[in-house]
């Protein structure tokens, strides 16, 4: 057997990694780049191998950065059956195609700018949004639990990962020669006692495993002192200095958890009443895709939901779809939580939010998810007093807060707990997912509270064999 890393390799972004065995070749996660100068560069150039002997694809879970080139893939030939949770699945219809119209609305931004400045046009979007929906077609669901024989030789079962709706850690079982050899993907690992989803399912033994690092290199605050420290960026922001909060989020798993995080603060009279609008018209399809997945909830989530709907005079949230309405926001001075989409500042509705509030010393920004390097988040996090956006350089007056506690990510102490339920240490573990001193730390914290042999960082685009 051999596991090429195509992406997540000394970094978070781009997630794929082909594994080649006896009976045939198959793929774990699809993922885009994202943050820096060459990430469009990097996505035109994935995919470059033979994609005819590619018998199955599995999808972890709908983050963009684990499953973004799924549309390409199908567009560069691919023809073959992409296995997801179901919740993944549904979530993928609303992701790909968003994504697809964030493909085609920057590429049409950037010939805009090209021929204003008499430069030559632009390549052809990344995919659009028909080759995102052609893409569905060849999505398969599959229950949590469920064994299945995705390709010759192949028996997997997703487990739920707690990360967002849908997540999955993957036991995928490969048969040679009479013997079986059991290789493990974590995914993405969410942070145990968390709200919303259920802590990341136990995994008992792998042969070869796949851990994500993202912290691996530090411990989230606890979930009070976090939640205090929010309170007091609502009390500062609306009551005293009179400004709106900002908070970038992820469309998918962060919107919904910041929402039960500040309705839970209103019902404990932490805070006062909230008037919060989600900008962003995929956040909205997908809370309402997770209210219809009630199943994968936990009980404190149901017990929240019941009384935001019993004190709807507490709580005020406004989904906004209409572009019109959106821009209108940005009339609004103050007294508003806006929450919008891209949870790295990267696309979306959010830079218009950033541009009109970022000024502003009366206005908050609230970071509350993992930034990668070059992403225009992570500036903000680094302390960047000023930013570039639509072209124009704008001042940073606003308060910036990072809130690590928020994560959807498990940190390393949480990460270091899921490994120890293994029965036996693994014979190999590669370290994914992280940046290089993440990563490092992770290895570094692997051996000297674990002891166990053979853990790396693998590098991008080498093959690794495991006998």
């Amino acid at each position: 057997m051999e596991v090429t890393f195509h992406g997540a390799a000394g970094e978070v972004t781009g997630s794929c990694a082909k594994v080649r065995h006896d009976a045939g070749t198959f793929l774990v996660d699809c993922g885009l780049f994202q943050g820096g100068r060459d990430a469009e560069l990097r996505n035109r150039r994935a995919l470059d191998f033979d994609l005819r002997n590619i018998d199955c694809v599995l999808l972890t879970h709908a983050h963009l950065d684990h499953s973004g080139l799924v549309p390409r893939l199908v567009a560069l030939g691919y023809r073959g059956r992409i296995f997801a949770t179901a919740a993944t699945v549904d979530l993928l219809e609303i992701v790909l195609l968003d994504s697809g119209h964030i493909q085609e609305k920057e590429m049409e931004w950037a010939s805009r700018r090209a021929r204003s400045l008499g430069r030559g046009l632009p390549p052809a979007p990344l995919y659009t949004v028909e080759e995102a929906r052609a893409s569905l077609s060849q999505l398969r669901k599959v229950r949590y639990e469920e064994d299945i024989s995705p390709a010759p030789g192949v028996q997997c079962r997703f487990r739920d990962a707690g990360h967002i709706l849908g997540s999955a850690i993957l036991e995928i079982d490969l048969t040679s020669g009479g013997h079986k050899r059991r290789l493990v993907f974590s995914g993405d690992l969410g942070q145990p006692m968390r709200p919303l989803l259920r802590d990341p399912a136990r995994v008992g033994h792998a042969d070869y495993l796949c851990v994500e690092s993202t912290y691996g290199n530090r411990a989230h605050r606890p979930m009070d002192e976090t939640e205090e420290e929010l309170v007091d960026v609502l009390r500062n922001t609306l009551q005293v200095r009179r400004g709106n909060v900002v908070i970038p989020a992820f469309a998918v798993g962060r919107t919904q958890e910041v929402l039960f995080v500040l309705g839970n603060l209103v019902r404990q009279g932490r805070v006062g009443p909230l008037e919060v609008v989600i900008d962003s018209p995929m956040a909205s399809a997908v809370t309402e895709l997770s209210l219809r997945h009630d199943d994968l909830w936990d009980d404190e989530t149901r017990s929240l939901l019941a009384w935001i709907r019993k004190h709807p005079e507490r709580i005020r949230v406004r989904f906004v779809q209409d572009v019109a309405e959106s821009m209108a926001l940005n009339d609004c001075r103050e007294g508003l939580v806006i929450i919008s989409a891209s949870g790295m500042c990267e696309a979306g509705r959010i830079r218009y939010h950033l541009r009109y509030n970022l000024p502003r010393k009366e206005s908050s920004i609230v970071i509350c998810g993992f930034q990668a390097a070059g992403t225009l988040g992570r500036r903000l996090v680094d302390g960047a007093r000023a930013v570039t956006l639509f072209g124009e350089r704008i001042p940073v007056h606003a308060s910036i807060h990072t809130i690590g506690g928020l994560s959807a990510h498990a940190d390393q102490p949480a990460l270091l707990q899921w490994l120890r339920q293994f029965g036996a240490p693994p014979r190999r573990t590669f370290v994914v997912h992280g940046e290089p001193t993440a990563a490092q730390a992770f290895v570094s914290a692997i051996d000297s509270q674990l002891n166990w042999p053979e853990v790396e960082i693998p590098v991008a685009g080498q093959t690794y064999r495991l006998p």
